[in-house]
């Protein structure tokens, strides 16, 4: 029983050193030590167990614990000895790693700095090149549109100067024509010129038109059956008839219906007057120079102030309605232009018609002339014809008569012997019928 108690305990001394040394491989040497401390608490605690025995029992036990705790010892001191050396050599192989990999960690730095260096070195070389070159080519083009600019602003400065010219002998012409448009004023205030300005300014229309002196067209001053004179008769085609043309100048009362320094009841009294004024021009046209048979049904009412044109046709629709019913056309210089350029084209066409009866019979006597002139060409292109085949033919005979020759020149005469005899050869041989 005894035996069989002592190998227990060196079973468990056994196993507690083999797990001693199993963590000795993955602890330091703070933990070897915690760990043998460890132990010795358990030895003792299992002393403590053993009084329990017999005291031979207890020394035997005591005597090979005591043993197997000297050889553990000495084996915790030999795997402390290699673990330390292990260590120690472990770490002068790291160091000299370390070193040699700092080495090269610095040696590929220094190089990669280097290469860096000229690259960055390069790149910069080539940026400054790169840079250089645009702001050449900036400065060029810098250049160039200053220069522009400048030839730009001389040219400009000196179309300002010659301009300023201009403005200085325009001012100089609105100076001379003010102090010509106050004595035009007071021309105007009088009735009769007022009267004589609207008339020269409707015949230089009808000049700049049809001419000056174009009797077949207008007339000015022209004088109607029943004693009355007329500043103008424009004579167009039928149904239209002649037109009566005549200049009136309202110009009194408008000048005081646009006067803004009069009050709202002076003012509608003056256009009240404006208005009597134009009705009874309307009206004095209407009755004197639309005569049944010999004119138009419709006048014209020319009005020589592009103004006063405008107010009536803005403002004044009630005027325009009058007149139509009167049968009056009111026109202004820029709209009896155009009146009178419609005129000029009717005319025209009235004339293309008036010559196209003669123009078709020419046209029908040259279509004679022509399919005469078509049968002669038939005759003479047949002779052509004709002749064309001769030639050819002629062309044919000359042909064969020269081959003929060429082979008379090609032919071999025998020798002086035997000449006599008949010819190899026939000199002429006619393969052709002819």
């Amino acid at each position: 029983m005894s035996d069989l108690l002592i190998g227990l305990c060196l079973l468990i001394v056994l196993a507690i050193q083999v797990t001693i040394l199993l963590k000795l491989r993955n602890q330091s040497n703070e933990q070897l030590v915690k760990e043998i401390d460890d132990q010795k608490d358990k030895i003792i605690s299992f002393e403590s167990k053993l009084e329990l025995f017999p005291d031979l029992l207890k020394e035997k036990i005591a005597k090979s614990i005591e043993e197997q705790f000297t050889k553990f010892t000495h084996s915790i001191m030999d795997q402390m000895q290699k673990l330390i050396e292990k260590f120690g050599n472990f770490k002068n192989e790291l160091t000299k790693s370390m070193g040699d990999s700092s080495q090269k960690t610095t040696n590929d730095l220094n190089t990669f700095k280097e290469e860096f260096r000229k690259s960055l070195s390069a790149d910069f070389e080539k940026l400054t090149t790169n840079v250089e070159k645009k702001l050449d080519a900036i400065n060029n083009k810098v250049q160039e549109n200053l220069n522009d600019g400048f030839k730009k602003t001389n040219e400009t400065f000196n179309n300002v100067i010659e301009r300023l010219t201009k403005i200085d002998e325009a001012q100089k012409k609105i100076d001379s024509l003010s102090s010509n448009v106050v004595s035009l004023q007071d021309i105007l205030t009088d009735k009769k010129s007022r009267g004589i300005f609207g008339e020269v300014q409707l015949n230089q229309i009808l000049y700049a038109v049809f001419g000056e002196k174009n009797d077949k067209v207008y007339q000015t001053q022209y004088t109607l059956s029943n004693g009355k004179t007329v500043d103008a008769m424009l004579f167009a085609p039928e149904p239209t008839g002649n037109i009566a043309i005549d200049s009136k100048f309202p110009l009194e009362n408008y000048k005081r219906l646009t006067d803004r320094t009069l009050s709202e009841a002076e003012r509608k009294n003056a256009e009240k007057m404006f208005k009597n004024d134009v009705k009874k021009q309307i009206d004095d046209i209407a009755d004197k120079y639309i005569i049944k048979g010999e004119t138009a049904a419709h006048a014209v009412m020319f009005l020589p102030a592009e103004a006063i044109f405008a107010e009536i046709n803005a403002y004044h629709s009630d005027l325009i309605q009058y007149a139509q019913r009167r049968n009056i056309w009111i026109t202004s210089p820029t709209t009896f232009v155009a009146v009178l350029s419609t005129l000029q084209n009717v005319l025209n066409d009235i004339e293309r018609r008036k010559y196209a009866d003669i123009i078709q019979q020419e046209i029908i006597k040259l279509s004679e002339d022509f399919s005469r002139y078509r049968v002669r060409w038939d005759k003479l292109s047949s002779h052509i014809d004709t002749v064309q085949k001769d030639v050819k033919d002629i062309h044919t005979s000359t042909r064969k008569i020269t081959s003929k020759f060429e082979k008379i020149a090609k032919v071999d005469l025998e020798k002086e012997g035997n000449l006599k005899g008949p010819l190899k050869t026939p000199l002429l041989k006619d393969t052709d019928g002819e």
